[in-house]
């Protein structure tokens, strides 16, 4: 029962933000009297994107993905990287925002077998399920809604 609550939850959180994104480009919002402790907004150029080694950058958007509980995090793929088989302790739900996002499943890595999502999908990464995913041609960025601490155990048969 939790488990499908969670989901839910994960689902509307997902969908929420994905249509909240903006397409092109936004203003600040107006008037400025908003109450803090009613609402936050970040506009694009507010968010603060980490860059990886690994061909990707990050954005915490919720929680503290290296600690227990609720984290929103997006991920941008740049083009021509993907991760290599991996799996992870809990369910991640996945929303594509742009883009179109590359994944496969099992631990041998092909990536000429990975398979197209494009945006606007939603995708549920199973907990301690084997998989891999990037961008191909293009930069992607995906919304990912987990459970922390959001750990990648590496599963690559070599």
């Amino acid at each position: 029962m939790f488990h499908s609550r969670w989901l839910l939850r994960c689902a509307l959180v997902a969908v929420g933000i994905a249509v909240a994104v903006p397409v092109g480009s936004a203003s600040r919002p107006s008037p400025p009297d908003l109450n803090p402790a009613a609402i936050s907004i970040k506009l694009p150029d507010q968010i603060q994107w980490t860059e990886s080694a690994a061909g990707n950058a990050t954005a915490v958007l919720y929680g503290d993905p290296a600690k227990p509980g609720l984290y929103i995090v997006l991920t941008k793929w740049h083009a021509h990287h993907n991760s290599h088989p991996h799996f992870h302790p809990n369910d991640r739900c996945i929303t594509v925002l742009s883009g179109t996002w590359w994944v496969n499943t099992g631990s041998k890595y092909d990536p000429d077998h990975m398979v197209p999502v494009p945006t606007g999908s939603y995708v549920v990464h199973y907990a301690k399920q084997i998989h891999y995913d990037g961008a191909k041609d293009a930069d992607t960025v995906i919304e990912i809604v987990g459970e922390g601490p959001a750990t990648a155990t590496p599963a690559e048969d070599k």
